[in-house]
């Protein structure tokens, strides 16, 4: 009877301290792994397909707040910190692809840089001049 005394104890002492789950402190990373299972499930995704820009949010996203709630805030919360770090571990390996990718096809690092930043805009140049064609004016001379 004493050891389920202490269960309860312990089980009462998870449920009201200060990143329990009567707190933000744990849904808020719980609900943010699901971000770390769509980087694992885009990791089959074709490389041309990613966002440099997406996975170099997520990655600066995962190495700051991994340094803030493992270190910096209180109370320290260990959930929060293992999440952003592994989201920054998928977004930085997504990011690594991506460079390899860009190095394969020939692209200098100046290049790649700008690949990861603005895309490839081909695609977004495309649907812009099809939503609007240029207009020709006809110039008259009088």
């Amino acid at each position: 009877m004493a050891s389920s005394a202490q269960h309860t104890s312990r089980f009462a002492r998870f449920l009201n301290s200060e990143t329990g789950p009567r707190t933000v402190h744990f849904w808020a990373p719980v609900l943010k792994w699901s971000l770390v299972v769509a980087g694992f499930n885009d990791l089959q995704r074709p490389v041309e397909k990613l966002s440099g820009t997406q996975q170099l949010a997520l990655f600066a996203t995962g190495a700051i707040w991994t340094r803030w709630a493992g270190f910096v805030i209180q109370p320290r919360n260990g959930l929060l910190a293992s999440v952003n770090f592994f989201l920054g571990g998928v977004a930085g390996y997504q990011l690594y692809r991506i460079i390899d990718y860009r190095k394969a096809l020939g692209d200098s690092n100046s290049q790649v840089f700008s690949y990861i930043l603005h895309g490839d805009g081909s695609d977004a140049a495309n649907a812009a001049l099809a939503a609007n064609p240029p207009r020709v004016e006809q110039v008259s001379e009088h």
